[in-house]
Order: C-alpha cells, then sequence, then structure tokens
C-alpha cells in the first residue's frame, strides 16, 4: 500500500512539474508574440568599435529570428541615462519610455533599483537563464542584489595593455606604477571620473592601498576621509608625472589606445583582458602590445541589461536579452576576433554542440596570473568620484 501512495505522489509531482513548465513555456510564447515588430531602444555605451559592431549583428539576428528591431543609443555616460530615466518617471511619463533596455552595472543599478526604476522581475522566466555559470557574481552586483531585474550579459576584468617591445617590464602594484611614473613623465594617465575606466582605476588604487576588507559595505561617511586618504595621497604623488602633469586627462580608454599605438602614453586601460587581441587583429595596436594586470589582483565584474519601468517594448527587450544569453551570441561575443567579452554561461550546462563553440575560442590574453578582486559595494563608486571631482575637477 504504502509503494503505491509513493508511486502516486511521485506521479503527481511529476504532472505537476509538467504542468508549470508547459504554463511557464506558454507565458514566454506570449511575450514573443506580443514582441514581434516592437522596436528596442538600447542604451549602451558606444565607445568601441567591436562593441558597436558586435551590438549591429546582434541586432541584426534578432530582426531576422524574432522580428524585433534594436535601435543602439550610443552614449558615453551610463549616468546621465539613469538621470533621464529619474526625470521621465518623475513626470509621470510612465509610457512611453525613451529607454527600452540598458547596459548597466554598479551604481547605476543600485540607483535604479533604489528608486523603484526598474521592470520585473524578469530574468528568472528567460529560457537561456538555464545555461547561466551560477558561480559567477550574477546574482549580486557590486554588493547589490540583482532580484531578477537585470539580466548578465559579460563578465570582465580590469587591466593594462602595454607595448611589450617599448615596455618589457610594465608595473604590476600600485607603488610600482608611481615609480614607472616618476621614471617616464608624461607616459602614464587616466581617464577622468565619471569615465568608467577613470573610475574603476580608482577604485583599484583604493582597494590595494587600503586593503579589500573595508569596502564591501556601503560608505560610512564618518570614516570615508580616513579610509580614503592614503588614495589622495597617492594621486598627489602621481599627477605630477602624468601625461600633462595630471592638469588634463585622456577622454577614453579608446583614445589611450591610440596615445599608447603613437607613443603618447606608455599604458593603456581596457575591462577586457582580451580587447589587446581585438584591437592588434584591427592593426590599432602593433603585435608586441599585451595586457596584464597587478600581481595582488584587478577588480573584476558582470555587466548586464535592465530594463526601464517605463519602457515602451518591455516585451521585445525580454527577447532581445534572452538572444543576447544565447550561446550562439555569448560564443561570438567571447570570440576575440569579434569582441572578446567574457561569457556568463556554463560550458557544462549546455549541449555537446553549443559547448563546441566556446572550446574552439582562444583563451584569455592576460601575460600574467591576476586573481579577481570584489567590485566594492556600489555606494562607494559615487562617493569616490564626487570627492575625485572636487579635489581635481577644476583643474
Amino acid at each position: 500500500m504504502e509503494s503505491i501512495k509513493m508511486k502516486q505522489l511521485l506521479t503527481g509531482l511529476l504532472i505537476l512539474i509538467w504542468s508549470l513548465s508547459a504554463t511557464a513555456n506558454d507565458h514566454w510564447q506570449d511575450i514573443v508574440t506580443e514582441a514581434r515588430g516592437q522596436t528596442v531602444y538600447f542604451n549602451a555605451w558606444g565607445g568601441n568599435a567591436a562593441i558597436n559592431e558586435y551590438i549591429q549583428w546582434a541586432a541584426a539576428q534578432a530582426e531576422k529570428q524574432y522580428g524585433i528591431k534594436i535601435q543602439h543609443v550610443k552614449v558615453n555616460h551610463t549616468t546621465l541615462v539613469v538621470k533621464r530615466i529619474a526625470a521621465e518617471v518623475k513626470a509621470g511619463r510612465q509610457k512611453p519610455g525613451s529607454v527600452d533596455l540598458i547596459w548597466i552595472n554598479g551604481e547605476n543599478f543600485s540607483r535604479m533599483k533604489r528608486e523603484n526604476l526598474l521592470f520585473g522581475p524578469w530574468v528568472g522566466q528567460l529560457p537561456n537563464w538555464q545555461y547561466v555559470d551560477q558561480t559567477k557574481p550574477v546574482q549580486v552586483d557590486f554588493s547589490v542584489a540583482t532580484s531578477g531585474l537585470e539580466s548578465p550579459w559579460g563578465s570582465a576584468q580590469l587591466c593594462f595593455i602595454v607595448d611589450l617591445a617599448v615596455t618589457p617590464n610594465p608595473p604590476v602594484s600600485a607603488q610600482e606604477l608611481l615609480a614607472f611614473a616618476k621614471k617616464n613623465p608624461g607616459k602614464v594617465s587616466y581617464p577622468a571620473p565619471p569615465d568608467f575606466h577613470g573610475s574603476t582605476l580608482i577604485k583599484q588604487l583604493l582597494i590595494e592601498l587600503s586593503g579589500p576588507a573595508w569596502f564591501q559595505k556601503p560608505v560610512d561617511p564618518q570614516f570615508f576621509a580616513q579610509l580614503t586618504q592614503p588614495l589622495w595621497d597617492y594621486l598627489e604623488q602621481l599627477h605630477p608625472y602624468m601625461w600633462q602633469e595630471g592638469k588634463v586627462f585622456p577622454p577614453s580608454a579608446a583614445e589611450m589606445n591610440h596615445m599608447l599605438a603613437d607613443g603618447t602614453l606608455k599604458l593603456s586601460l581596457s575591462f577586457n583582458p582580451n580587447e589587446v587581441r581585438n584591437l592588434i587583429a584591427r592593426h590599432v595596436l602593433p603585435e608586441t602590445a599585451a595586457s596584464y594586470g597587478f600581481t595582488r589582483g584587478m577588480i573584476g565584474n558582470v555587466h548586464f541589461v535592465a530594463i526601464p519601468a517605463n519602457a515602451r517594448a518591455k516585451e521585445a527587450a525580454q527577447v532581445f536579452a534572452n538572444f543576447l544569453l544565447s550561446p550562439q551570441a555569448q560564443a561570438r561575443k567571447a570570440d576575440i576576433t569579434v569582441w572578446g567579452d567574457g561569457t556568463v554561461l556554463d560550458p557544462e550546462r549546455l549541449s555537446v554542440t553549443d559547448k563546441h563553440l566556446f572550446q574552439v575560442l582562444s583563451t584569455q590574453s592576460l601575460m600574467n596570473r591576476v586573481p579577481t578582486l570584489a567590485e566594492p559595494h556600489s555606494s562607494w563608486m559615487q562617493a569616490l568620484e564626487e570627492e575625485w571631482l572636487r579635489r581635481y575637477g577644476g583643474r
């Protein structure tokens, strides 16, 4: 009798699971159907030719496969887009908003979540979510829970780019960087915050100079000055030896790559260890260029896409986000000849055919072993940028 009851229970559970799966699949198909004919205004950084070309490819695939149009709105600072969304929502412009999908992470996500500017949760219902590597920080963004409000798109790590033919022994710590700048005046720089690469380097230096333990929690104004003083002391020493004596800063990491190529600088920055291979293939940098990091580690994170609460094309935005998570799209993005951005998928979760897509890709291009350091809590970005601008923005 107990055996019969157990079989009945198991049968009931299987029926329930099948029913829930069928319901979820029907719901997703409704979203796909509703999405057809919609236009997604995808606000994403437009400062890299390889990334822009990849987005164009993804847009063409989305239109071909799902009948949706993707309009890439190229932006320089995501913060400004978030401010625009906030203003639209505050003004009562619930529909239609000007942004349907946004490339985002860090403080920008934290603000949008905090101010209820995001649609969702929606990520868990994406069919391709099942392939995501859950060992990566896809459930948290700069120590803030994502709560299904943003879909992971790629993984990255801050690194330097160097021409080994010119600089065979680049600096591998903050103190070595300072010594290097003093020996090579005018050959080191970074983009001014709030540029993403510049702000991330500031955080990188802070962690190395003050230790990582303090920065996984929100900023405490009582201790901010004390914890950041080593950073400002360091920059006071570094800036006089930088390009233009630290009074002018390169506008972007992309411009730094060109300055590295023409000999103006001896170091550039990237948030993608594989970007250097792409830059070599595009003849922006010579074959002797390489990416590397500080031996004690460099900041790394996952970047995401999110849907604003007042988006006009929520269905198509979800469909496009799901496509960006597909093995096809993730493998192409990871290809160093295309973009070289790290995947967020777990190859072990893929079919044999899809797994092969990643096996044929080249490994990342870092020339030394570089541990990944966790991003500080999102509140540190704004606090550091504001203090940096107060000290150096008026120069």
